[in-house]
């Protein structure tokens, strides 16, 4: 019976996401609710979602002021060079800009966090897709995609609940799979280069064009619709995840419609014959307006040093991230706005942000909270295991690779890793399948994992883009299905992942 709602209660979820028909923070509270009680959960509700918010509020404390230090440093011009920089080098062609997206993704990444990957590219990025109004949809996409393929490195959670799972050496895990993370990061540079070309093809046909003056040495600029964007840019996301810009402040992007290639933007304009779409023109009344009051250039050094220091204390971790950004934001509201009354307004101006992102955080704490303290996920773990047949257990590292994909999306990495892989892992070791071949086909999931509403990290790229879950779901999940299966296909073929 566990089963059945189980399975039932993510089928709902899903489907009222995707249509549409609640937003992800009404989904995530209604529907675990109903299915928990029909579950024999009874008063005993409360108490399982009230564990399960507490467990994740270190999770909501990082997010939101992580929300605000970034947010400061956008407001304060730390990134308006490195934007420009960008535009410089993809001379405004959307193919370039996917592309170094998908660079810079996979450059911060590296550190194994995806909270602080999605802030830092959602603060370069997300200005020049709005500049050259390109789906930030497409953002979400490929940030997604990468972060997800690369979330198997040692340092990544998945990886290491695996080795303390089995108790085996972490680089015995990886070190074998850098073929397939190979492989998958190509697949992902393939999806954004295609989705570069897209998102060309659409702006020429909503008559968006790049033009050159071969009379001079003016680099190419934007020319046509682009200066009506600047006037909707700053308007609602919509929806319940959606951001704001009014004026300054976290939270910037334009409309993604469910339409994977449309974005609402306003109304063609004239060329601009002085080519100023290049420079600050393009930014008026987004995040990054040239003109905007709360500049401090004279502080830039500062701010950047400030940066710099906080991401290195996050990368040696020596204070809990939650703290760190703590002490960062006061740092940077104190030293930037030194009147309470400019403290205040800035603060007030990252509330939407601020709000959507850990109001979403609070809401996974009821799906997980009920799915494990109703006993759901044990049981269909327990299930899951029990259908594979006999005859299928030589491949019990395939089939874990597979399981991996569905089960990392709809349950935390904990249940999965800790619950579900050492069982696998009992089964398949009697048909002399090892540990170490079984820890690295778990870990192929995790494109599709990264995707889930119960990934924290998700909700704040999906929120500070400006984008519905269900919008980044309909253009990211198939592609990270994808990735996910080349990386086993991969490990399977180079004989990393073994067949018994």
């Amino acid at each position: 019976m566990l089963v059945i709602l189980g399975f039932a209660m993510i089928a709902v979820f899903m489907t009222l996401i995707m249509t549409k028909r609640l937003s992800p923070i009404l989904a995530l509270i209604l529907v675990p609710t109903i299915f928990g009680l029909f579950a024999g959960a009874g008063l005993g509700i409360g108490e399982m979602v009230m564990d399960a918010i507490a467990s994740m509020s270190s999770t909501a404390a990082l997010l939101l002021f992580a929300i605000i230090y970034f947010g400061i440093m956008i407001d304060v011009g730390l990134f308006d060079k490195l934007v420009e920089f960008i535009l410089k080098v993809a001379d405004n062609d959307p193919v370039k800009v996917v592309l170094g997206t998908a660079l810079l993704t996979g450059a911060v990444s590296l550190d194994g966090d995806g909270s602080t990957t999605f802030i830092v590219v959602t603060a370069a990025m997300l200005p020049i897709y709005q500049r050259l109004e390109m789906s930030p949809v497409v953002l979400t996409c490929v940030a997604g995609l990468i972060n997800g393929t690369l979330n198997i490195v040692p340092w990544g959670g998945p990886t290491a609940r695996a080795s303390s799972a089995l108790q085996i050496d972490a680089n015995e895990i990886f070190v074998p799979m850098v073929p397939s993370l190979v492989a998958g990061l190509l697949v992902c540079f393939v999806f954004a280069y295609v989705l570069g070309i897209s998102e060309r093809r659409r702006l020429a046909k909503n008559g968006v064009a790049w033009a050159s003056d071969r009379g001079s040495n003016r680099r190419r600029d934007l020319v046509g619709a682009v200066a009506g964007a600047s006037t909707t840019a700053g308007s609602s996301a919509g929806g319940g995840n959606g951001a704001t810009t009014g004026g300054h402040g976290y939270g910037f992007g334009s409309t993604a419609s469910a339409n994977d290639d449309t974005t609402e933007a306003g109304p063609a304009s004239g060329s601009d014959a002085d080519g100023s779409a290049g420079t600050g023109s393009g930014l008026t009344n987004t995040a990054l307006d040239p003109n905007r009051a709360t500049l401090r250039p004279q502080l830039f050094w500062f701010n950047l040093a400030l940066t710099v220091a906080v991401m290195v204390l996050l990368i040696i971790d020596i204070l809990p991230l939650p703290y760190l950004f703590m002490i960062g934001t006061v740092i940077a509201l104190i030293v930037n706005f030194p009147k309470m009354k400019d403290q205040q307004e800035e603060l007030a101006s990252h509330a939407t942000a601020i709000i959507s992102v850990v109001a979403m955080v609070m809401a996974a704490g009821v799906l997980t909270g009920i799915m494990s303290g109703t006993g759901m996920v044990d049981a269909m773990a327990a299930w899951l295991v029990d259908v594979i047949p006999n005859a299928m257990a030589p491949y019990m590292a395939v089939i874990t690779g597979l399981l991996s994909i569905p089960m990392t999306f709809f349950m935390s990495n904990d249940a999965f890793y800790f619950g579900i892989l050492p069982v696998l892992a009992e089964t398949a070791s009697h048909f002399g399948i090892s540990a170490a071949d079984m820890a690295r086909a778990s870990i192929t999931g995790q494109p599709v994992h990264m995707q889930s509403p119960l990934v924290p990290a998700i909700l704040l790229l999906v929120s500070l883009s400006g984008v519905e879950l269900g919008d980044h779901h309909k253009k990211v999940l198939w592609r990270a299905l994808i990735v996910a299966l080349v990386m086993l296909a991969v490990g399977v073929a180079v004989g990393v992942i073994g067949i018994g």
